[in-house]
């Protein structure tokens, strides 16, 4: 199955760039003493590659109801993105001002995403 009609064309890529920023909190985070952050930034590594591996599966998806499956992933890989952050910041693990465009950017990529399994149920 080809990419959605309604789906941003340009949503793979925002998704590597997030994954970018995600490994560089990530290799900040293992510079750091605090073992916390290296057992979490872990988590959240695993959970902002995935969204873009997610999307990624999706283009190539079997049915209609694979693609929302795996969108449906994706879209839960986000909100588990946007925990992590919002758990750094109240527990100051990196600087907030490297930490809130990564979470302005998960809210808005689980938005997109949210948006294209709308668009894809309702095209059923």
């Amino acid at each position: 199955m080809a990419m959605s009609p309604d789906q941003p064309p340009d949503i793979l890529e925002r998704l590597e760039d997030y994954a970018v920023e995600a490994i560089g909190l990530f290799r900040y985070l293992q510079e750091q003493s605090d073992r916390a952050g290296w057992d979490l930034g872990r988590q959240f590594l695993r959970a902002a590659t995935s969204i873009g591996a997610n999307v990624e599966e999706a283009q190539a998806a079997s049915s209609r109801k694979d693609f929302i499956y795996k969108y449906s992933i994706a879209q839960r890989e986000a909100r588990e993105c946007r925990f992590f952050l919002r758990l750094f910041i109240r527990v100051d693990l990196a600087p907030e001002e490297q930490l809130r465009p990564l979470l302005q950017e998960a809210n808005e990529l689980y938005a997109i995403i949210t948006t294209i399994i709308k668009n894809a149920k309702r095209t059923r």
